[in-house]
């Protein structure tokens, strides 16, 4: 079956998008650990966009990145985080810090790119810290 030109196109944006997230990001200070990662090997759906580390507070920052192709001051933040997609948030940022053993500050943050790669113009909005996480999970023992 051939791919629709929808497909294509989603996909290139999406790329676009998560450039510009690491060019910001950077720009910020934040040094980029890891990219377009699935840790669980039980589910390999479930895929962490960003993973930067902040040196200045030593935390680890798990950024989800949404795309979109307009700025709109109508449309609420984060309208494409919702609770399944928070549910699978908690699930892979836990995950990849079982699996790399960090037990040091963490938190998600989003990071919206409104724009096209057409355009070659952005407009970001950075949510800092997006509070998914119970206090219980902050605290890991790994002995």
């Amino acid at each position: 079956m051939r791919p629709r030109l929808s497909d294509n196109i989603g996909v290139r944006h999406g790329a676009w998008g998560e450039e510009v997230a690491v060019r910001y990001l950077q720009a910020r200070g934040l040094v980029i650990v890891d990219r377009n990662t699935r840790p669980l090997a039980r589910d390999r759906r479930l895929e962490i966009d960003i993973v930067a580390y902040e040196p200045p507070t030593d935390t680890l920052v798990f950024v989800e990145v949404k795309q979109h192709k307009r700025f709109s001051p109508w449309q609420r933040r984060l309208r494409s985080v919702n609770s399944n997609k928070q549910a699978n948030l908690r699930q892979v940022c836990n995950g990849w810090r079982r699996k790399y053993k960090w037990d040091g500050g963490y938190r998600l943050a989003v990071l919206e790119v409104y724009g096209t790669p057409e355009s070659g113009e952005s407009f970001v909005d950075y949510i800092e810290k997006v509070d998914i996480f119970t206090p219980q999970a902050r605290r890991v023992s790994w002995t």
